[in-house]
């Protein structure tokens, strides 16, 4: 009989990714996905370093698996307990000794090693640990994309990360730089196209610093690659994330004019407004450098919409660097941003650099943070009443009778069927802006849609 398999995703897109090839290279292993941890003969956490307390949540998920592990066992049955991703990767040996129930744990490198770990487990038990950083790539030991086809796939084109900003344990977990061949992304391009995908997001670390090895033997840039994969029949839209702004070249900058498919969106985090905090953090430019990287984007694609990453508390911050933060969210204008307190993570030099700011201060300016934020988006999304949008159709609305899609923009859409369906790239009349999502119909359609 099959084994089940069920796996919680915590974090980024590339652990969704991750988790994707995760359950597809145990499925040519016999492993099937359950829905819940309770139908499962193996539970894996794929786990974020990035968001605070991420190892003590990690730990209280594995508490509470363990007492279900328990029960499985007074029935003589054998629930197996794995964690993956970055979390592992940090706590390594560490996560054994203090959770010794667990029997996988495995770093985001070396998680294509499942399948022989489960199989050594058979022959000896005792928990297995892979947190190496091997030297072979692991998508050379995965196997073909396989499974259900999604209109939007996520493609991993690169890893690691060689910046090593001071508040972040990249470096640490996903180890340094490295991407793909070009002819591997081409090769699995054309596997999700057949699945059915319609749109590709490029996931790296750092993406916009991809480096592939391309078919003539030379490295070739992520302008080179999006113009290889935008030549693909059946593809649509392209997307890339998340990109630092150090790597965002001229080359790159153009693309977003001159190829088609290449949604008018990006994800650009800036972290803060600063000078001197973004110095403190490492991130290897200024503010205006910055501004003057959105004024190139927006002279090429005068259309393109801005997203963006703030942490707001960093050691040393002062109310003057706070200010100089929103004048620059005043000044660029975003349609969505990801806004977060800093929170110390172990081994980060920032962990142990003074001037910790107080918890009440932090709370208190990424409120007025996110209130600004939230006024750029509801206003850009507002401004899209009355437009007419091209929407990629990814699935069934929330009523009957009803889809739901994605502009240009990442928006989500609600809208009648009309007959389309899931994959149809429709032109579409935006009637009414919600919280959390946009009303539309088909256009030269008569009938709106909830949302």
């Amino acid at each position: 009989m099959s084994k089940r398999l069920f796996i919680r995703t915590y974090g980024c897109q590339m652990n969704v990714y991750d988790s994707e090839r995760i359950a597809e290279s145990l499925a040519v292993h016999g492993w099937s996905r359950a829905s819940s941890p309770e139908e499962a003969d193996l539970v894996l956490l794929n786990t974020c370093h990035v968001r605070e307390k991420a190892a003590e949540k990690v730990y209280s998920e594995l508490g509470r698996l363990k007492r279900l592990r328990e029960r499985r066992a007074a029935e003589g049955k054998e629930l197996l307990l794995a964690v993956a991703g970055c979390v592992a990767q940090a706590e390594g040996a560490a996560m054994l000794e203090r959770a010794p129930f667990v029997d996988f744990v495995v770093g985001p490198q070396a998680y294509h090693r499942l399948p022989e770990l489960l199989a050594r487990r058979e022959r000896a038990r005792g928990g297995q640990l892979a947190t190496d950083f091997p030297v072979e790539s692991k998508f050379d030991e995965l196997p073909e994309r396989s499974g259900e086809g999604r209109v939007s796939a996520y493609l991993s084109v690169q890893e690691g990360c060689d910046k090593f900003c001071t508040f972040c344990v990249v470096p640490y977990t996903r180890g340094a730089e490295t991407s793909r061949p070009v002819r591997a992304v081409l090769e699995e391009a054309r596997r999700l196209i057949e699945l059915g995908a319609r749109e590709l997001v490029l996931l790296g670390q750092n993406v916009n610093a991809y480096h592939g090895e391309g078919p003539d033997g030379r490295s070739w840039s992520l302008a080179r690659l999006l113009e290889a994969l935008a030549e693909l029949p059946g593809l649509v839209r392209l997307r890339y994330t998340t990109s630092h702004p150090k790597d965002m070249d001229e080359d790159l900058v153009r693309a977003h004019a001159r190829i088609p498919q290449l949604a008018p969106y990006l994800h650009l985090p800036v972290q803060s407004g600063s000078d001197r905090v973004l110095a403190a953090m490492n991130r290897g430019y200024t503010a205006d450098e910055y501004r003057r990287i959105v004024d190139r984007l927006r002279a090429l694609r005068p259309d393109i919409a801005l997203s963006s990453d703030f942490i707001v508390g960093f050691p040393g911050e002062s109310e003057a660097d706070f200010e100089a933060t929103l004048r620059l969210v005043e000044d660029v204008g975003f349609a969505q941003a990801y806004s977060f307190k800093f929170s110390p993570r172990p081994g980060t030099p920032a962990a142990a650099m003074r001037g910790q700011i107080k918890e009440s201060v932090k709370a208190e300016r990424l409120a007025r943070l996110q209130a600004l934020l939230q006024a750029q988006a509801d206003a850009f999304n507002r401004a899209t009443v009355g437009r007419t949008l091209e929407v990629l159709i990814e699935g069934e609305g929330r009523y009957p009778g009803q889809l739901r899609g994605r502009t240009p923009y990442q928006q989500p859409v609600h809208l009648p069927a009309d007959g389309l369906s899931p994959g149809d790239l429709a032109l579409v009349t935006i009637v009414a802006s919600h919280p959390h999502s946009l009303a539309g119909r088909r256009a030269g359609a008569e009938r709106e849609c909830r949302a």
